[in-house]
């Protein structure tokens, strides 16, 4: 790795660095560093954890000069609110010793309080695509000065049905502009995307996208349902002098809010939640919690599996298998970071057995089986989605037709088998003039 001395940096940015007792640039900054630094567009593919951030935010805080304009020169988009605060704090560190205006918009907040500030100006602009569009419509916003677009975790952007924005804030964006993208995977998708907007980019890729860092210890249990995994948890979770810093990762917010509940019977306030059903502020202070150690374990959704990084994580759980393989590194690169040790523990059903295999393919590598421990406590209690959901054979329950009455047939009584003919003057008209006569007025005649 290149030493942060034989990097050319201006002195305030290596003031910045030495205080964070940064010392030496990580292979995909690197690389991306020269680069990023030529003015040319950029894709660069490295694993979570490897230090993307810092690979296009050193060259472009290098080439930032101060202006006082108020519109920005700096877009960064990312997909989650939590990415942007992140990346504005890793901004503001950086820029310790400049002046240079960095501002984070995002949903979930008031829109307008974020149009009063970016009114104000600045010269970088961490964003979440929807809430950028909001702005620009809106015209708090102007996009015309911008010299460099950076789309961090593209893929997640897309998952999350970002494309009408991301195509939208293209077309609004100055054709003279260097695009910079980095992510740890790439679709079909992506490289749409790339063939559109980018010009002739220069690719550079570090590892694999299923290629797991080598300082993370990965292992797995079989077990067999939801409460029994519950089980498993809290058993491993009570070694506290292993299990000092605890992320669960789980599939959705339902299942995220019953184990949360379960583990804080369990353990108390030393646990925490985040999912996207939480407010803004809920999420914010979940994160700093776990962070500074107020929180020992926390139970997130895959909404902070890409991108967020949180020091000194020494365990992550993934309580059932991502649906897609690439999930799981992203999970399992919240820990292990920096080159820092890390172990991650999968749990998984019979039913997530393919799902567990798919991984495996994809890193090209059996995860390590553990037994599980006699001491835990098999439940035969099934959840609703578990529970088998029996099919009557007989789906339609008309009865059939027959041709013979019922016993509760009954013929009608004579005077119930007459026809109803108006009433007996209505009747007499009708005998009369052969057709039946409006009683008020002669609608059909000639006006007097």
């Amino acid at each position: 790795m290149q030493a942060l001395s034989e990097v050319n940096l201006s002195t305030q940015l290596r003031n910045a660095m030495n205080d964070l007792a940064f010392d030496k640039l990580t292979p995909i900054q690197e690389k991306s560093y020269p680069v990023i630094l030529s003015g040319e567009d950029v894709v660069g593919i490295a694993q979570t954890g490897t230090g993307k951030t810092f690979a296009y935010l050193l060259p472009i805080l290098k080439e930032l000069k101060f202006s006082n304009q108020v519109n920005p020169r700096v877009l960064v988009l990312v997909p989650t609110r939590e990415l942007v605060v992140q990346i504005v704090e890793q901004v503001k560190l950086l820029t310790k010793y400049m002046s240079t205006r960095v501002l984070g918009v995002y949903g979930g907040t008031n829109i307008k309080t974020q149009a009063q500030e970016v009114g104000q100006g600045a010269d970088i602009i961490i964003a979440t695509p929807g809430r950028l569009y909001d702005l620009v419509l809106s015209r708090a916003l102007q996009l015309k000065a911008i010299s460099k677009l950076v789309i961090d975790e593209v893929d997640v952007m897309l998952d999350l049905g970002f494309r009408f924005q991301l195509k939208n804030i293209f077309e609004l964006l100055p054709a003279r502009r260097q695009n910079i993208m980095f992510s740890a995977t790439m679709t079909n998708e992506v490289d749409l995307l790339i063939q559109d907007y980018f010009d002739a980019p220069t690719q550079i890729s570090i590892a694999v996208s299923g290629t797991p860092l080598e300082n993370i210890e990965q292992s797995c249990y079989s077990v067999v349902n939801f409460n029994t995994k519950t089980n498993l948890l809290a058993h491993l979770l009570h070694g506290t002098e292993e299990y000092e810093k605890v992320l669960v990762f789980i599939a959705n917010k339902k299942s995220a809010d019953v184990l949360f509940e379960f583990l804080e019977n369990e353990f108390g306030s030393r646990v925490g939640i985040i999912h996207s059903n939480k407010t803004q502020n809920y999420r914010l202070r979940s994160i700093e919690d776990f962070e500074n150690g107020t929180t020992r374990i926390l139970v997130a959704t895959d909404v902070i599996a890409r991108g967020l990084d949180i020091e000194a994580i020494s365990h992550v759980i993934n309580f059932d298998v991502p649906q897609y393989p690439e999930n799981y590194m992203h999970r399992i690169g919240r820990t292990g970071r920096a080159e820092q040790a890390g172990k991650t523990i999968l749990f998984y059903t019979e039913k997530e057995l393919t799902r567990k295999e798919s991984i495996e393919a994809l890193m090209e590598l059996q995860i390590p089986m553990m037994d599980l421990p006699a001491e835990v406590e098999i439940s035969a209690v099934l959840t609703a989605e578990e529970r088998p959901h029996i099919k009557e054979k007989y789906g339609n329950h008309k009865l059939a037709q027959t041709s013979e009455p019922g016993t509760s047939f009954h013929e009608k009584k004579e005077k119930n088998k007459r026809t109803n003919l108006g009433g007996a003057y209505k009747r007499e008209i009708t005998s009369k003039y052969k057709k039946a006569q409006h009683k008020r007025g002669n609608k059909g005649g000639k006006k007097r």
